[in-house]
């Protein structure tokens, strides 16, 4: 077996505690897929990389990590699916889900939705939905509509309309700045009522997680089962729509949760910036829901860490392994790979409506050599603790108000 130069397999496994913590979570992840090999050849480039900056917290010893797979719970064990309601593809990037169709009380115009989340466990567990209780706090004001079950088992609702006609369009600020973009305007717009969040007032009055695909279209306006779908009539994360079928497949985003990357479904958001930058649909009605109180009791929101200015791909055609942030997505270099709180199997607080809280790296940060790519939350907690990291501008860091509903799909470890 190759080893980086000068260091042997058993130098390697003694000295393991005191490697870079960029080298030792590669190497844990290696061990933890029982790929011995392809850890050392991760060790061997991420060699070849500038030395990390200095790491928050004490060195964490292998013991902390727990018995084997085989004595613990699997479901503490990665990959995942964690909405399991529908087929996963992780190598596209996509999950295809039941498409359900309902319609607006009073008008009749069908609504077409997907379910991601729910507060009721039982149907959690059957339909193969998340479980998230804190969305029973999310029903204030216009936080969200109310359903009534039909019987033909079609959802009437009682407020709500989106308009897919709008052409998204993202123009990002001059460069090395690109964040705030100069123009945001989101390719779907929800009316000042809408909401994704619903409760089934006579079906147990639990609230569902029910973000619309398509609205006041038939299905013949909408049967895209093998060729792309026109983006007027559909959200844009929609790759194929197929009423016949009963399904839709989406894309999903790639990002970050406890260290762990996972991949979630970004369907709406409260602002118009947030639902632009993220291709979501405007959700007004999300506005009511408190943000701020993340972990406090009545919170229906989690906390999402954002970066305005994370390291980008400097010189045009590399790739910075350390890619992240807002500058960089508007740069077209890939995704934010944002940083989730609490998900499903790691915590209990999970909720899909994310409140985001976005952070900018301090000169004296840039200047040190800190800047990285962060993926759990109390590592970024901890730089800005030390103020390295600020709210945009230098305010005070916390929630922006923005809310994005983004239902986790999958976590890979």
């Amino acid at each position: 077996m190759d080893t980086p130069s000068g260091t042997g397999d058993s130098d390697m496994c003694s000295t393991f505690k005191h490697c870079r913590p960029s080298i030792r979570r590669l190497l844990l992840a290696a061990l933890a897929t029982g790929s011995a090999t392809a850890g050392v050849a991760v060790a061997q480039e991420a060699d070849d990389i500038a030395p990390a900056p200095p790491s928050i917290g004490a060195d964490i010893p292998l013991t902390y990590f727990g018995p084997p797979p085989t004595a613990v719970n699997p479901r503490l064990i990665g990959p995942l699916q964690l909405l399991k309601a529908g087929q996963l593809d992780t190598a596209a990037g996509t999950i295809t889900l039941p498409l359900y169709q309902g319609q607006l009380q009073g008008t009749g115009q069908k609504v077409w939705f997907i379910l991601t989340d729910t507060t009721d466990v039982k149907n959690a567990e059957a339909l193969g939905l998340n479980h998230s209780a804190k969305l029973a706090y999310g029903e204030t004001c216009r936080g969200a509509r109310q359903g009534t079950l039909e019987v033909d088992g079609t959802v009437t609702f009682d407020k709500g309309t989106v308009d897919f006609s709008p052409e998204r369009r993202v123009v990002p600020g001059e460069a090395p700045n690109r964040f705030p973009p100069t123009t945001a305007r989101p390719g779907a717009v929800g009316d000042s009522d809408y909401s994704p969040l619903v409760r089934i007032q006579n079906a147990g009055g639990h609230v569902y997680n029910a973000p619309v695909v398509a609205f006041d279209v038939e299905a013949a306006d909408i049967s895209f089962c093998e060729s792309s779908p026109d983006a007027t009539k559909v959200h844009d994360k929609v790759v194929r729509i197929c009423p016949a079928d009963g399904t839709v497949t989406l894309s999903l985003t790639p990002g970050f949760s406890f260290g762990r990357p996972v991949l979630y479904l970004s369907m709406d958001a409260n602002t118009e910036l947030a639902a632009a930058m993220e291709g979501v649909t405007l959700a007004p009605g999300l506005t009511d829901i408190r943000v701020g109180g993340d972990d406090g009791a009545f919170s229906a929101v989690e906390r999402i860490f954002g970066f305005v200015n994370g390291p980008t791909n400097v010189v045009e055609g590399e790739v910075n392994p350390q890619r992240q942030g807002f500058n960089s997505a508007l740069a077209g270099e890939g995704g934010p790979l944002n940083v989730l709180g609490g998900i499903p199997t790691i915590a209990t607080d999970y909720s899909p409506l994310w409140d985001l809280n976005l952070g900018e790296w301090t000169q004296a940060a840039i200047d040190a050599g800190y800047r990285s790519r962060l993926t759990e939350e109390f590592a970024i907690l901890g730089f800005v603790q030390r103020g390295f990291i600020t709210g945009p501008g230098g305010a005070t860091y916390g929630s922006t108000g923005n809310i994005i509903n983004c239902p986790i799909v999958h976590r890979f470890l």
